[in-house]
């Protein structure tokens, strides 16, 4: 680990902060989580993924959009790692990744939108 020699020294911790910093790729891949949520489609077919397990063609009718465009957006969520499939015969079913990211984003969605979760929820 290199000390780093900061040009203005204001009495903080902040050459200590900087040596511990996350190396620049880590905040590449946080942001490109972020982006994946930067779609409200995406949020709202998350969202709904919190509290039941559905196949396409039932999530494509809750939200109101086509089959592609519902696929598009679960192939990105799954990628991203906030959601997770099963397939029973020939139907797909998704739901919420059991993980503390995927927690921590319904968490976030609850409490920005002030929202009440119905009783059935993925992670309470």
């Amino acid at each position: 680990m290199s000390e780093i020699h900061l040009p203005h020294d204001h009495g903080e911790n902040s050459a200590n902060i900087a040596r511990n910093m996350p190396e620049g790729q880590d905040f590449v891949d946080v942001a490109a989580n972020f982006k994946q949520l930067g779609d409200s489609s995406r949020l709202r077919i998350f969202w709904l993924l919190c509290h039941c397990e559905e196949c396409v063609i039932n999530i494509s009718a809750m939200v109101k959009m086509s089959s592609p465009a519902v696929s598009h957006h679960l192939r990105l969520l799954k990628a991203s790692g906030f959601i997770q499939s099963r397939r029973a015969g020939k139907e797909v079913y998704y739901t919420a990744a059991k993980t503390p990211v995927a927690q921590l984003l319904h968490d976030m969605i609850k409490q920005l939108m002030a929202l009440e979760c119905p009783d059935m929820c993925h992670f309470e």
